[in-house]
Protein backbone atom coordinates (compact mmCIF):
# COMPACT_ATOMS: atom_id res chain seq x y z
CA UNK A 1 0.00 0.00 0.00
CA UNK A 2 2.89 2.28 0.85
CA UNK A 3 4.40 2.07 -2.92
CA UNK A 4 1.07 3.14 -4.26
CA UNK A 5 0.96 6.64 -2.15
CA UNK A 6 5.02 6.99 -2.64
CA UNK A 7 4.19 6.48 -6.56
CA UNK A 8 1.39 8.64 -5.90
CA UNK A 9 3.62 11.10 -5.09
CA UNK A 10 6.35 10.99 -7.19
CA UNK A 11 4.02 11.39 -10.01
CA UNK A 12 2.53 15.22 -8.24
CA UNK A 13 5.91 15.61 -7.88
CA UNK A 14 7.17 15.46 -11.63
CA UNK A 15 3.79 16.91 -12.38
CA UNK A 16 4.60 20.64 -10.14
CA UNK A 17 8.29 20.21 -11.53
CA UNK A 18 6.66 20.48 -15.31
CA UNK A 19 4.39 23.02 -14.54
CA UNK A 20 7.24 24.86 -13.45
CA UNK A 21 9.49 24.10 -16.67
CA UNK A 22 6.76 24.76 -18.98
CA UNK A 23 6.21 28.43 -17.72
CA UNK A 24 9.62 29.45 -17.64
CA UNK A 25 9.79 28.13 -21.29
CA UNK A 26 6.87 30.15 -22.15
CA UNK A 27 8.29 33.39 -20.38
CA UNK A 28 11.72 32.73 -22.58
CA UNK A 29 9.87 32.48 -25.85
CA UNK A 30 7.96 35.83 -24.86
CA UNK A 31 11.22 37.10 -23.89
CA UNK A 32 12.85 36.32 -26.67
CA UNK A 33 10.03 37.58 -29.07
CA UNK A 34 10.17 40.86 -27.43
CA UNK A 35 14.14 41.24 -27.81
CA UNK A 36 13.72 40.38 -31.60
CA UNK A 37 10.81 42.94 -31.71
CA UNK A 38 13.42 45.33 -30.54
CA UNK A 39 15.82 44.72 -32.42
CA UNK A 40 13.87 44.39 -35.55
CA UNK A 41 12.33 47.80 -34.58
CA UNK A 42 15.64 50.00 -33.58
CA UNK A 43 15.88 53.26 -35.27
CA UNK A 44 12.32 53.39 -37.11
CA UNK A 45 9.17 54.66 -36.85
CA UNK A 46 6.28 52.83 -34.20
CA UNK A 47 3.64 54.19 -36.68
CA UNK A 48 4.74 53.10 -39.98
CA UNK A 49 8.16 51.70 -39.91
CA UNK A 50 10.29 54.10 -41.88
CA UNK A 51 13.75 54.43 -40.71
CA UNK A 52 13.83 58.05 -38.20
CA UNK A 53 15.85 61.07 -38.87
CA UNK A 54 17.63 62.76 -35.02
CA UNK A 55 16.93 66.02 -34.67
CA UNK A 56 17.48 68.41 -32.30
CA UNK A 57 14.83 70.78 -30.47
CA UNK A 58 15.76 73.31 -27.85
CA UNK A 59 18.66 71.51 -27.24
CA UNK A 60 16.84 68.17 -26.67
CA UNK A 61 17.42 65.46 -29.04
CA UNK A 62 14.57 64.30 -30.81
CA UNK A 63 13.69 61.55 -33.59
CA UNK A 64 10.98 62.07 -36.50
CA UNK A 65 9.53 60.12 -39.39
CA UNK A 66 10.71 61.80 -42.65
CA UNK A 67 7.18 59.95 -43.77
CA UNK A 68 4.45 60.24 -41.61
CA UNK A 69 5.99 63.29 -39.37
CA UNK A 70 5.69 62.00 -35.98
CA UNK A 71 8.03 63.01 -33.62
CA UNK A 72 8.90 60.47 -30.91
CA UNK A 73 10.74 61.51 -27.53
CA UNK A 74 12.51 59.43 -25.10
CA UNK A 75 11.64 58.92 -21.38
CA UNK A 76 13.20 62.05 -20.35
CA UNK A 77 12.65 64.51 -23.47
CA UNK A 78 9.04 65.65 -22.63
CA UNK A 79 10.24 66.32 -18.95
CA UNK A 80 13.31 68.08 -20.56
CA UNK A 81 11.24 70.61 -22.89
CA UNK A 82 8.38 71.20 -20.18
CA UNK A 83 11.19 72.58 -17.60
CA UNK A 84 12.90 74.77 -20.11
CA UNK A 85 9.42 77.16 -20.45
CA UNK A 86 8.29 78.99 -17.08
CA UNK A 87 4.86 78.02 -18.38
CA UNK A 88 3.59 74.39 -19.41
CA UNK A 89 2.44 73.31 -22.11
CA UNK A 90 -1.87 73.30 -20.62
CA UNK A 91 -1.25 76.55 -19.32
CA UNK A 92 -0.71 77.85 -22.96
CA UNK A 93 -2.66 75.68 -24.68
CA UNK A 94 -5.87 77.18 -21.78
CA UNK A 95 -4.77 80.58 -22.30
CA UNK A 96 -5.11 80.60 -26.48
CA UNK A 97 -8.55 78.64 -25.89
CA UNK A 98 -9.42 81.59 -23.83
CA UNK A 99 -7.93 84.09 -25.76
CA UNK A 100 -9.62 82.23 -29.30
CA UNK A 101 -13.23 82.62 -27.31
CA UNK A 102 -12.41 86.22 -26.11
CA UNK A 103 -11.48 87.30 -30.11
Amino acid sequence: MTDLWDERKKALENQYFRKLEEEKIARLREDSKERLIRECCQDRCPKCGEPLEKMVFREVPLDKCPDCGGVWLGPKDLQILAEKDHRTWFQRWFQAEEDRKAG
